[in-house]
């Protein structure tokens, strides 16, 4: 009997410890489950709140001269000075090899005085063709003129004499023709009387025949005087008048073609000269800038040691180094004052203007702290980054640091925290507290058991915490992982648990609860227009 209640007594109080356990790990899981909905949320206060960015930058003097390499092509370095040594104006800094620009000044040196030769030999050519086309246009012009003097000396003269003298055969030749008829006559009359013998009549018989075939033929003569030799006379006259203007203008036309020719060889030979001459003297100043002087007092810092090279090959500037043309050798620093250059990301720079303060912390003097003002951003980015990146574009800005430090060198590094904006009293969220969704902005806020989304307006953001212009007020409690797509109606979201987290997860299409809209890239400031930000860009 003993034993069954003892069996009893020890079975009750095993339930009810195993039921006491369940109730007290029940109302503990309640708890934590309730913190950690709590925990999900963030009360909106109004506190201090500071807009900064922070970015990596090297330390450039304000104003330095910059030594490039300004011969053609690669060449070898024979001599570089020291860096960090402290010249004087016209100290020597670089030398490069001059070797082969020496070889080919002789070569030019030859080739000019070759071409000079040309030119002087086309300069006594045409010379030589003025003259020979000045008389040729002489001898063509006399020649014209002694035809046309020609044509007027036997017009005037040898034609009348000609023309006189077969008249006077013609008048000659009827008078001897009247005397051979009166002789005839005489003749024929003693012949009858038998005065005279046959033989003597005969005679006189023939004389009169000849004379009359001499007027015959002196008349012929006449007429082929002045129906055909004179026409062909005048005809070739004409026609010697005419070759010889011809020949006066093909001589003319000749004599100018010729110079023409002689005047455009001399300009190409003088062209060349001067061509070769401008490459001489360009081989002569190429071999002047094979030394590099020093175009002010300054501090020798070398190129390769002030400046990152993306390849990550970058070698410090050493005798036997070969350089390309305009490569930067050596900076030359002029001025105490020193300036940061900084590269902002193209998602912060609207939140950077001229004229910002900046506070500076330099990597070699941690305990010192320096300020500055943002004085210069560029208009385009960087294009090594874009060639890197395509998607990475930032932007050199110049940062002027204030008074003068002799303990700053160029070349050192430092972070430049550039202060966008300041108050002492505005109302912030967490960035992952908002969401884009469309054109506009959301937070998730509590309102008792559930939550509503709500539009709000924002101001510019720290990276951690967004200023929240409108929308939300003091007090009230916002969600830190809002859901990434719209809530159904009637459906509460469950904060703190797996399979809300697991339906959210679920969700591709939405962006990451950043608080950015969608398309936002992450790390990056939520997007806003100038409305919705209450600020000026």
């Amino acid at each position: 009997m003993n034993r069954n209640l003892k069996a009893l007594i020890i079975v009750l109080l095993i339930v009810f410890l195993v039921g006491g356990g369940t109730l007290f790990a029940k109302s503990l899981l309640q708890g934590q489950s309730e913190n950690a909905n709590e925990s999900a949320f963030y009360t909106v206060e109004k506190a201090a709140l500071s807009i900064n960015l922070t970015e990596s930058g090297t330390i450039k003097s304000r104003d330095q001269f910059i030594v490039k390499s300004e011969v053609e092509g690669r060449t070898s370095v024979i001599y570089v000075i020291d860096e960090g040594v402290m010249v004087k104006e016209g100290d020597l800094l670089v030398e490069l090899d001059s070797s082969t620009l020496e070889d080919r000044l002789v070569d030019q040196q030859i080739q000019v005085e070759n071409t000079e030769a040309d030119h002087v030999s086309a300069k006594e050519n045409l010379e030589v063709v003025r003259i020979q086309s000045k008389s040729n246009i002489a001898k063509a012009t006399l020649d014209n003129q002694f035809a046309m003097e020609d044509k007027g000396k036997y017009l005037e003269g040898e034609w009348p004499k000609l023309l006189m003298e077969k008249e006077t055969d013609v008048t000659l030749k009827q008078e001897d023709f009247r005397r051979a008829t009166d002789d005839f006559n005489w003749s024929e009359k003693l012949y009858k009387e038998q005065y005279l013998s046959e033989t003597e009549y005969r005679a006189d018989e023939l004389a009169l025949k000849r004379a009359d075939l001499q007027v015959a033929l002196a008349r012929e003569n006449l007429n082929l005087l002045t129906e055909y030799t004179h026409v062909r006379k005048l005809a070739e006259l004409d026609s010697e008048i005419e070759q010889k203007g011809l020949t006066l203008e093909r001589v003319t036309r000749e004599s100018a073609s010729d110079i023409v020719q002689a005047e455009a060889r001399l300009r190409a030979y003088e062209a060349e000269l001067n061509r070769q001459k401008k490459k001489l003297s360009k081989i002569e100043d190429q071999i002047t800038k094979t030394k590099m002087y020093a175009p002010a007092d300054g501090m020798v810092v070398y190129a390769t040691s002030s400046e990152f090279s993306w390849r990550g090959d970058s070698q410090p500037l050493d005798e036997g180094q070969e350089v390309y043309e305009r490569q930067e050798l050596i900076h030359l620093p002029t001025a105490d004052s020193m300036m940061v250059v900084v590269r902002v990301q193209e998602s912060s720079l609207g939140k950077v203007q001229v004229g910002q303060k900046v506070n500076i912390s330099i990597d070699a003097l941690p305990d010192d702290r320096f300020q500055g003002t943002v004085t210069k951003i560029a208009p385009l980015p960087d294009a090594t980054s874009v060639f890197m990146n395509p998607d990475l574009k930032v932007y050199d800005t110049q940062i002027m640091i204030d008074g003068i430090h002799p303990s700053i060198r160029t070349g050192m590094s430092c972070k430049a925290t550039i202060l966008i904006e300041d108050y002492e009293s505005a109302l912030s969220v967490p960035i992952q507290a908002v969401i884009g969704r469309g054109s506009e902005t959301i937070v998730y806020v509590k309102n008792g058991n559930d939550v509503e989304p709500r539009t709000v307006k924002t101001g510019l953001d720290n990276n951690a915490m967004i200023h929240i212009l409108e929308g939300v007020d003091q007090g009230e409690r916002v969600m830190l992982t809002p859901p990434l797509a719209e809530l159904p109606k009637g459906r509460r979201p469950n904060s703190g648990s797996s399979s809300d987290k697991q339906d959210n997860s679920s969700k591709t299409t939405q962006a990451k609860p950043s608080g950015r809209p969608p398309g936002q890239p992450t790390g990056q400031a939520p997007q806003r227009s100038r409305a919705q930000s209450g600020k000026a860009p």
